[in-house]
């Protein structure tokens, strides 16, 4: 539920829209001062009773109401045993509802059903069946309301649940991950959007108290969607494995071939499993190819060209993708690919240009700076002549590293291990003092190029 702070009584009385019977019971606005005052002050207990009048007297006299109840019915819960804490359970998951009913604009039924899913999930209170029938219809009718990560994720480790138990298909695993997994970078490129903007002005100089604050806060949502984003990875397992995937292909590409959806979802899982070896991979490409030559088509053209020796086409038709793609955060995501292809290929430099360009086209693509990073730390033993200034691009690395979790935190995990295992094989503090380099600067001139300034001691 969406929770409000009110600063003051002042406020939350000049906040109330009042009907004319609810004018007409002096008691309730009395109570509303009463348990708001308690409920500041995380005197939950005092708050209940005066609450509890409000509520069924007058549902729709304020928000407060909710968003102070949600509050006051936790405390109660755990503070309570038995039939009592039953009790307030079942109030609790009535006013969510109540909620939507009185301010369906501050409560929303997505809202309602995230709050009575998670509420029910941490408390062990509804089988996989019943979560999964909880989430569905406004999954399949409404997704892009769904803006909680874990409600994504529990919907989804509740259908593979179900599938290991024999209840739903492989195949309805996959279409659901694919969904949960494009809503969740939806979800997090409204919070990498604002980060980039903040980060501007926090370089400037310019940001705010405020700012900053929500740039603490987006951070934060932005980490915990990359954990949830992990355990739903994690949650798939090997049921992606190309074992699994070829043959439910080959099984249902004749009567889905003309689905292009389908094609390429399977297109790319295959790709992203590196299944691209495999006959099915060819013959699913063809057909995406000849529903719609998009930017994705070639780039997976390219793939193939690249496989059977042809440099040249391949880096044609990576180019031809990016020439297609109008959406900069897509061209960005083919880019980040191409550089990975031509990382594989060992031609750094060329992988380097293109993560650059896809931090271009997208300054929130943490991945395209993860790849400059190891690109960098694979490059110590040809960046210099001793063995300090080969340790050396390690802080270059490192420095790379971090700037990939700052840009798009729910990648911080693993760019934050990553700037540490870098920086524990760049030159250690007794290094430094030996080669009097404490506070210079080394400059590289191999095809990294540039300096990094060694730490002062």
């Amino acid at each position: 539920m969406k929770k409000k702070h009110y600063l003051t009584m002042f406020a939350v009385i000049m906040s109330m829209g009042l009907s004319m019977a609810q004018a007409q019971n002096p008691e309730c606005m009395t109570n509303l001062s009463i348990f708001a005052e308690h409920a500041k002050v995380k005197n939950y207990d005092a708050a209940y009773e005066p609450w509890k009048k409000v509520y069924e007297a007058c549902p729709d006299l304020n928000k407060a109401i909710y968003s102070y109840g949600e509050r006051i019915l936790k405390h109660k819960i755990k503070n309570s045993s038995g039939a009592d804490k039953d009790g307030y359970e079942q109030d609790l998951l009535t006013m969510f509802d109540a909620s939507h009913k009185y301010f369906p604009k501050k409560f929303t039924k997505a809202d309602v059903m995230s709050d009575k899913v998670i509420y029910k999930s941490d408390n062990n209170m509804a089988s996989d069946d019943q979560m999964y029938e909880m989430i569905e219809p406004m999954f399949d009718s409404d997704l892009k309301s769904i803006d909680n990560p874990k409600v994504l994720y529990i919907y989804f480790s509740s259908l593979v649940n179900l599938h290991e138990a024999g209840k739903k298909d492989l195949q309805e695993v996959f279409d659901v991950y694919d969904e949960v997994t494009e809503q969740n970078e939806v979800i997090n490129k409204g919070y990498t959007d604002k980060i980039n903007g903040y980060l501007q002005k926090e370089e400037a100089g310019t940001l705010t108290a405020k700012e900053k604050r929500n740039l603490g806060i987006y951070t934060r949502n932005s980490e915990l969607l990359g954990k949830v984003a992990g355990s739903i990875d994690a949650k798939l397992g090997k049921l992606a494995d190309c074992e699994n995937l070829i043959p439910l292909y080959e099984k249902s590409f004749e009567s889905k071939k003309d689905d292009i959806t389908w094609v390429k979802r399977a297109v790319g899982r295959m790709y992203s499993k590196e299944c691209t070896d495999d006959p099915m991979f060819k013959k699913l490409f063809e057909a995406q190819l000849a529903l719609d030559p998009s930017a994705d088509a070639y780039f997976y053209s390219g793939v193939l060209k690249s496989k059977s020796g042809d440099s040249n086409g391949a880096i044609a038709d990576f180019n031809k993708a990016v020439e297609l793609e109008t959406d900069s955060n897509r061209k960005s995501d083919i880019l980040y690919k191409v550089a990975g292809m031509m990382r594989k290929r060992g031609n750094k430099s060329q992988a380097r240009s293109y993560a650059q360009k896809a931090i271009n086209s997208n300054a929130s693509n943490g991945k395209a700076y993860l790849l400059i990073a190891n690109l960098y730390a694979s490059s110590a033993n040809a960046c210099g002549s001793t063995p300090f200034e080969k340790r050396a691009i390690y802080w270059k690395a490192a420095e790379m590293a971090r700037k990939a979790g700052r840009v798009d935190p729910s990648i911080s995990g693993r760019a934050n291990q990553s700037a540490a295992s870098y920086n524990a094989k760049a030159p250690d503090k007794t290094m430094i003092f030996n080669a009097d380099m404490a506070g210079k600067t080394v400059t590289f001139n191999c095809w990294v190029g540039g300096s990094v300034k060694v730490p002062s001691l």
